[in-house]
């Protein structure tokens, strides 16, 4: 944190996922979880097994997986933003993008806007505007057309609009406002209704004519002429549809109630157009409305939806046609429900969107994104290369073992299990805080092979060693509320780590020194003179970072005038470079012989993350400006095992991953720009490291 903060802070006071990932070949062995049966038959088939290979990401190791069935998806927040937020649009697959048509704005008036996607550089443009605004319609692409199907204006109507396929853009130009036609009408006024297609063939599923809740399913070659193929067995609004193998799978979908209260189903419908049939044929974990659904590499998803009368959810879940089985497939970053949604692509390639949508409330552990209202956002759904089977424990989780978190502007630390349980929060009330209050805590760490945790309290000045899972204290140095520079006292300590050999090196930045604390508690040693200047190896400038290197040596972070140095314990100066390109460096981590990760906590603007070499170069940047991806003074990034970056974004008050390839936000938790207590919630989370079942931590395998 910066200075100012520091004494802000101050003045305050005053006042008042189980087991090893390797990185060679992993053969993972589905263990089916069965979450919902039914009786019933249909004509259905198995997805067939899938074997994927894990990324490098920023340099990390391959690991090829191996699973039969459907694998848990990695769910992205893109780095790019809709022109607008927008919930209920109709969404299309338009060849390597998709066009987003209609939808209600914030201020829940219906919007006439057609938008078409470049789905690989997130390049949006206006491609022109329906005769009339729409929303809770649906879309389809035949021929050269795509045609708007119904939908509330605000009444549901019939209308059925055309606008010629827009072409996907590939260079930013000038938006269009030409409008569409009306092409015809469906048999009756629909609305909250899905498609999908089969061949040429498009499907109507579901919705409300204003009164009555429609059974019929539609099938339409030309968009302007519709006959009945079949009836649902359980008529609904707002299902999520999709088709595979000639069949149309229809989850959920808000029902007809006798009261004002919203009612939905747990049913999973399967249409066969071919035989006129429809039957129940399972259920999902709990009734849901306004999701999405995909066809990925074979397998069946459904992801996100609304609760009656609760929460929005995060869920994704893979269901298996062949043995009517419901796994859990992992999380949402995003809360979602109300998106419009598309597949893009097809086979291994395929890609799942969700643009827009809604967020009513969240609670609990699996809470993630913007707390609530209309989204801006887009969410990408693929195929994980690293989040093991569906069904299995913990399931689309990015780490295994244990996450450690130090959530500073609540003053504890918790750990989380891969299912996201808090499993233990420190100090309790059977653990109390060590003398002198515990208050701030920063970077914390496992010691002592998972057994304890050493943990800087940056504004307390003190630093402490606690057992793990006991709580008991075991080591103290420092004098609470009291900074200096004298033995026994330190100023803004940060990253306080644990040698092998049991010396603990702390940056005690306001002393301007990377300081050696013997086991005993005495000051060995300390790089730097305490001037505030850089002036290797005689002086360092505001240091914040001191990462223990395998080789041995320190890698030193100065905050002001943006060095990174390399550093023996003996204080000699190895190579140092200057990053001009980062305002504020902090925590930097060697991932390869010439590459490194960092954060640039950046005050008083968003805060990014890069790899560096020690020429200055930044082979990869993650820098948004806007929107629910943007950083917010970042402190810490460190590489896990599979690839993936893990970043505390302390002023958002959310732990991320970010997946480089994609520079997706692919799990998160914490809800966006809120702070709290309770599960699933964080307050300027500001340190973190991942335990592994054997006792030994992959980020920082060197330390104690």
């Amino acid at each position: 944190m910066d200075r100012r903060e520091q004494r802000e802070r101050r003045q305050r006071l005053q006042r008042r996922r189980a087991g090893t990932l390797a990185v060679a070949a992993v053969l993972v062995v589905v263990v089916v979880v069965v979450v919902s049966m039914s009786s019933g038959g249909s004509k259905v088939s198995s997805s067939s097994s899938t074997t994927t290979t894990a990324h490098a990401g920023t340099g990390g190791a391959k690991a090829a997986v191996v699973t039969s069935g459907p694998v848990a998806l990695e769910a992205g927040v893109e780095p790019w933003l809709l022109p607008a937020p927008v919930s209920r649009p109709s969404v299309v697959a338009n060849g390597s993008g998709f066009t987003v048509l209609g939808g209600l704005a914030t201020s829940q008036a219906s919007v006439a806007t057609v938008y078409s996607v470049n789905a690989a550089g997130g390049l949006v443009t206006q491609t022109g505007t329906l005769p009339a605004a729409v929303h809770d319609a649906a879309a389809t692409a035949l021929g050269r057309s795509t045609y708007v199907l119904g939908g509330g204006s605000p009444d549901t109507v019939a209308t059925v609009q055309s606008v010629p396929t827009p072409a996907v853009p590939l260079v930013a130009a000038a938006p269009l406002t030409s409008p569409g036609t009306v092409a015809g009408k469906l048999p009756a006024p629909r609305s909250d209704l899905a498609t999908t297609t089969i061949g040429s063939t498009a499907y109507v599923v579901g919705g409300y004519d204003g009164t009555t809740y429609e059974p019929q399913v539609l099938a339409t070659t030309d968009g302007t002429h519709y006959s009945t193929v079949a009836n649902l067995t359980v008529p609904v609004r707002y299902p999520a549809v999709v088709a595979r193998d000639g069949l149309l799978y229809v989850f959920g979908g808000q029902t007809a109630s006798t009261g004002s209260a919203t009612t939905a189903t747990d049913d999973i419908q399967v249409v066969d157009p071919a035989a006129h049939t429809a039957k129940v044929v399972a259920h999902l974990p709990q009734p849901l409305y306004g999701a999405a659904a995909f066809v990925l590499n074979g397998s069946l998803y459904v992801a996100g939806g609304q609760v009656p009368g609760g929460v929005t959810l995060t869920t994704v879940d893979a269901f298996v046609p062949s043995t009517r089985k419901v796994l859990n497939a992992g999380l949402l970053p995003q809360a979602e429900a109300f998106g419009g949604y598309t597949t893009v692509g097809t086979g291994k390639s395929a890609v799942g969107y969700i643009a827009g949508g809604e967020v009513a409330a969240q609670s609990g552990p699996d809470q993630a994104g913007v707390a609530s209202g209309t989204l801006q956002t887009v969410l990408s759904l693929r195929p994980s290369t690293w989040g093991g089977a569906a069904g299995s424990p913990g399931a689309g989780a990015p780490y295994v073992g244990t996450l450690l978190i130090a959530d500073r502007g609540n003053d504890r630390i918790i750990a989380l299990d891969t299912s996201r349980n808090q499993t233990w929060v420190y100090p309790s009330p059977t653990m109390p805080a060590p003398p002198g209050g515990f208050y701030f805590p920063d970077d914390s760490f496992f010691i002592h092979g998972g057994t304890g945790i050493i943990s800087n309290q940056e504004d307390n000045h003190t630093i402490v060693e606690i057992g793990y899972p006991s709580g008991k204290l075991l080591f103290q140095y420092g004098h609470p509320l009291k900074s200096g520079s004298a033995p026994g006292y330190l100023n803004q300590p940060d990253d306080a780590f644990l040698l092998k050999d049991g010396t603990i090196t702390v940056a005690d930045a306001s002393n301007n020194r990377i300081l050696f604390i013997s086991p005993a508690g005495q000051p060995t040693g300390q790089i730097g003179n305490g001037a505030a200047a850089h002036n290797p190896p005689t002086s360092i400038d505001y240091p914040n970072g001191d990462t223990p290197l395998a080789n041995g040596d320190l890698l030193v972070s100065e905050i002001n005038g943006s060095w990174i140095d390399e550093y023996t314990m003996a204080g000699k100066l190895v190579w140092q470079v200057h990053m001009a390109s980062v305002n504020y460096p902090s925590d930097p981590q060697q991932l390869g012989s010439d590459l490194y990760l960092m954060t640039d906590y950046n005050p008083p603007g968003e805060g990014k993350v890069l790899t560096f070499t020690r020429s200055g170069s930044t082979p990869w940047v993650y820098d948004v400006a806007a929107g629910d991806p943007m950083l917010k003074k970042p402190s810490l990034a460190e590489r896990l095992p599979n690839g993936l970056v893990m970043v505390n974004d302390d002023y958002r008050n959310r732990i991320v991953v970010i997946d480089p390839a994609t520079d997706n936000i692919v799990w998160q938790y914490g809800i966006t720009d809120q702070s709290g207590t309770t599960p699933g919630m964080l307050s300027i989370p500001d340190g973190f490291d991942n335990l592994l079942a054997d006792g030994t931590t992959p980020t920082h395998p060197q330390t104690g």
